[in-house]
């Protein structure tokens, strides 16, 4: 009688199940891609060697007053552009051994084991990619992170674009110590904070999220009086600590960020860093084929009694609008 427990059938049918949930819950795990995915900024793309993110660079150069019969300037303007990323990928294993498969022969029993390691390894890959999310682009293989699209020297290259040509794609940058004057504290915060957030507004264009590691959270918690905290009830109820600075969430990024000895690094916003967002412009961009998925064939030990099935990744975080972006970062 053949084996009730196909392994490898067990391991991907439970993946593919997941696979939906695991892909929801990142957006609903990180601040960041929560506000995203509920602006529709979750675009999943389908295919190309790179990620085409457009944007609108410049103005239309023919607007102009005009008197009777004065020829009015027609000529085309080139406004739009577009940025470019790489598309990266991530992987996370679950093996099972033959003697596991044995010693779970039941079929519910196997399925019990698989599915609790097919948590683990999305959990694993999740913090993985949320990891990432704010790293600075020093490692090679890893997705864009805040500190690179949205960075302390804001001349920086993003998406092929070179900040230190165009103005248009520099974020606002301010120093706590180099354009403030003295280290963030409970007192100056928020006068820091009414420093950066004017150069944000355009029109009805403002920051819609402001996230914040463990320090300044707690700065600009002190920073208000017990009758002014006004914490915001939709980031609220979606399980995120959360106050508010003009009527926007400031949202706590770091919290528990894991051990200095997990495989993945310890993550979360940089001490003393704070985000202005507008996620209109901020988008998560996985592959529609490669989101949360099992990968295809089962791959089998050549010398061990084991069979392992891959979880697999691929997208990028990509940015349209830096201009209307902002850090404040602690020197």
């Amino acid at each position: 009688m053949a084996n009730p427990n196909n392994i490898g059938d067990i391991v991907a049918t439970t993946i593919e199940n997941r696979s939906k949930k695991a892909a929801d819950n990142i957006t609903r795990n990180m601040a960041l891609l929560n506000r995203m995915s509920k602006r529709g900024n979750i675009r999943p793309f389908s295919g190309g060697t790179n990620i085409w993110q457009e944007l609108e660079y410049a103005q239309n150069q023919t607007a102009m007053f005009y008197s009777g019969y004065e020829i009015i300037n027609v000529s085309p303007s080139q406004i739009f552009s577009a940025a470019e990323y790489p598309i990266r990928q991530a992987a996370v294993a679950v093996s099972i051994s033959g003697l596991e498969e044995l010693q779970n022969a039941g079929a519910e029993q196997m399925i019990d084991l698989v599915a609790g390691r097919v948590k683990n390894a999305e959990n694993t890959l999740r913090a993985l990619i949320e990891q990432s999310m704010y790293s600075n682009g020093s490692q090679p293989k890893e997705i864009n992170g805040l500190q690179q699209l949205i960075a302390a020297n804001p001349q920086n290259s993003v998406g092929g674009i070179d900040g230190t040509t165009w103005q248009f794609w520099r974020n606002i940058s301010f120093g706590s110590v180099t354009d403030g004057g003295a280290a963030t504290t409970s007192a100056n915060i928020r006068r820091y904070w009414d420093t950066i957030w004017p150069q944000l507004i355009r029109g009805t264009d403002k920051p819609d999220l402001i996230i914040v590691d463990n320090l300044n959270w707690r700065l600009y918690n002190e920073s208000l009086q017990p009758l002014q905290r006004i914490t915001n009830a939709e980031m609220g109820a979606a399980g995120f600590q959360t106050l508010e600075y003009m009527g926007q969430p400031v949202v706590l990024g770091g919290g528990f960020q894991g051990y200095s000895t997990d495989p993945v690094p310890t993550g979360g916003p940089p001490q003393g860093y704070t985000w202005f967002l507008n996620t209109n412009y901020v988008h998560y961009r996985p592959h529609r084929e490669r989101n949360f998925v099992p990968l295809n064939p089962d791959r089998f030990s050549i010398n061990q009694d084991a069979v392992v099935k891959l979880i697999g990744w691929a997208g990028n975080l990509t940015i349209s609008n830096r201009r209307l972006q902002a850090v404040q970062y602690p020197s």
